[in-house]
């Protein structure tokens, strides 16, 4: 019987990449998106022509408490069970400080922080009674030093959310491994927009002088989730390519 894995945000970028990592190695996938209906749908159709596995699209915010319990119903009764979630659904609203509003700094701790605690907090009901699963959270290296002035709402969601993948790993234990992934700069959609002088100052802070790509990040996700990280629990793994944080 295949494993089934929910990835939250996973029409894109890290999601997309790592939505396509478990489907290589067999697991039925399901990807959870709040918007682009069309990148989501030509995702399935993707994994679905590639790989003998099925595919479930569920279309919601992960910051609505009662569209995640809805959510995880719907792929209950679909696949029987989850035993993988990828909290990787975020989003970054980059601005001066002074321009910072409290309307933005909320929606990202809702969809960042908020939305994480949800889905771990309903998925891991399955688990705990299947008394087996891993949660990866999505975190970054903003949340532990290389701070980014620009997105300090978004750094302390990350932070908080590495809290949360503490304090989780020991309320799940021993059933559900808990770990975080903490991404430095990958090549995404959401850093498109940084000018070009910034990204060289960016890459030269780095010993592999390059941003990391979403597969890369994707191959460390489904490691820490699989069978080989199975003695491996309440961690944070870096990667980032090695970083000069001088």
């Amino acid at each position: 019987m295949k494993k089934t894995v929910l990835i939250t945000g996973a029409s894109r970028g890290i999601g997309k990449a790592t939505a396509v990592e478990f489907a290589k190695n067999g697991y039925n996938v399901v990807i959870n998106y709040v918007s682009n209906d069309y990148a989501a749908s030509s995702l399935k159709s993707f994994i679905v022509e590639n790989y003998d596995v099925d595919v479930m699209l569920c279309k919601c915010d992960v910051s609505h408490e009662e569209d995640v319990k809805k959510m995880v119903s719907d792929i209950i009764s679909h696949f029987g069970c989850i035993d993988v979630l990828v909290n990787n659904a975020g989003i970054a609203i980059d601005t001066t400080f002074e321009d910072k509003t409290i309307e933005n700094f909320k929606k990202t701790l809702d969809v960042n922080l908020i939305g994480p605690f949800i889905v771990s907090r309903e998925v891991g009901k399955y688990m705990i009674k299947q008394k087996k699963g891993s949660i990866v959270n999505v975190s970054s290296t903003n949340g532990l030093e290389t701070y980014y002035e620009y997105s300090l709402d978004y750094d302390a969601s990350k932070a908080a959310l590495i809290n949360l993948t503490h304090n989780l790993s020991e309320y799940f234990a021993p059933y559900i491994r808990v770990n975080a992934v903490a991404p430095g700069w990958v090549n995404t959609e959401m850093n498109k927009e940084i000018d070009e002088n910034q990204m060289e100052e960016i890459k030269d802070k780095y010993y592999l002088e390059r941003l990391g790509e979403p597969e890369e990040i994707a191959k460390a996700i489904y490691f820490l989730a699989s069978d080989d990280a199975s003695y491996i629990n309440n961690e944070v793994l870096r990667v980032d390519g090695g970083c000069n944080h001088a």
